[in-house]
């Protein structure tokens, strides 16, 4: 059984930051993607970014300068550096961790981003 879990959500004002950490651990061995997806009330669930085990990177265009993804030092760990917060960064956001391609991966159970106005 494989555990996700999300930390580093929490309530910030406009143009502030805020840094989101996951840890997989359990029956996994490596992750080949790990990402970061947020889902605010009445949307869809988005990916935000992700990163491979590579290193290669890739971020949706409304976040693409605010924000950062990087792999922890720890195993099957990932941070999402967000800064210049907008009100519309407001959602829950969830890991995914995949641990080969063409699985779905794992979630977590997400942590609450608020960004006051």
């Amino acid at each position: 059984q494989v555990r996700v879990v999300e930390s580093g959500g929490g309530l910030v004002q406009a143009g502030g930051s805020l840094r989101l950490s996951c840890v997989a651990s359990g029956s996994i061995f490596s992750s080949v993607i790990m990402g970061w997806y947020r889902q605010a009330p009445g949307n869809e669930r988005e990916l935000v970014a992700r990163i491979t085990s590579g290193g290669s990177t890739n971020y949706a265009d409304s976040v693409k300068g605010r924000f950062t993804i990087s792999r922890g030092n720890a195993k099957n760990s990932v941070y999402l550096q967000m800064n210049s917060l907008k009100p519309e960064d407001t959602a829950d956001y969830y890991c995914n961790v995949i641990d080969y391609y063409g699985s779905p991966g794992y979630w977590g159970q997400g942590t609450q981003v608020t960004v006051s106005s």
